[in-house]
């Protein structure tokens, strides 16, 4: 709890928060949230749920987006958090951009724990303390990257 404590204290001054209304100006989106059971974070669902009226009028439909996910555990559902997360870019007509086997060999890396999938780049968080591997934030830096180039490709054509 002490960790959790800690966050909740942290000075959230100079920390954006998302507004909805603004999201049809972005050519693209990596959503980041922490995964609950499989699923994503009430706070996330709250977010997206707010978006309901960009949704009625289709405001994000062909935009690309993915996910990068946080869970406490390696068993803790990031693959399904992402699966379930897809359905909130299908009603808005979004496209789905998974980062498959990019990543190369750190994708099959078998000696380090690592958060991460073929769905987009995820963190073990543990109860908090638990830092990112030099190998999750590589992965996390990738996923951006990779988002990206598609992202500028899309808006600007394949020579951009």
């Amino acid at each position: 709890m002490g960790a959790l404590e800690a966050a909740a204290e942290m000075d959230a001054e100079g920390i954006p928060v998302a507004d909805p209304g603004g999201l049809p100006d972005a050519d693209g989106f990596l959503f980041g949230f922490p995964a609950r059971y499989g699923a994503m974070a009430a706070q996330m669902q709250a977010f997206f749920d707010s978006t309901a009226p960009l949704c009625r009028g289709q405001r994000l439909a062909g935009k690309p987006a993915g996910f990068f996910v946080s869970t406490g555990t390696q068993c803790g559902g990031q693959e399904t958090t992402a699966w379930t997360a897809i359905t909130q870019l299908a009603h808005h007509g979004m496209l789905f951009v998974p980062i498959g086997y990019t990543f190369g060999e750190g994708m099959f890396e078998m000696e380090e724990l690592r958060g991460g999938s073929p769905y987009g780049a995820g963190v073990f968080a543990g109860d908090g303390s638990r830092p990112p591997t030099e190998l999750e934030l590589a992965l996390a830096e990738h996923h951006g990257k990779y988002m990206a180039t598609l992202v500028k490709r899309m808006v600007h054509g394949a020579d951009a």
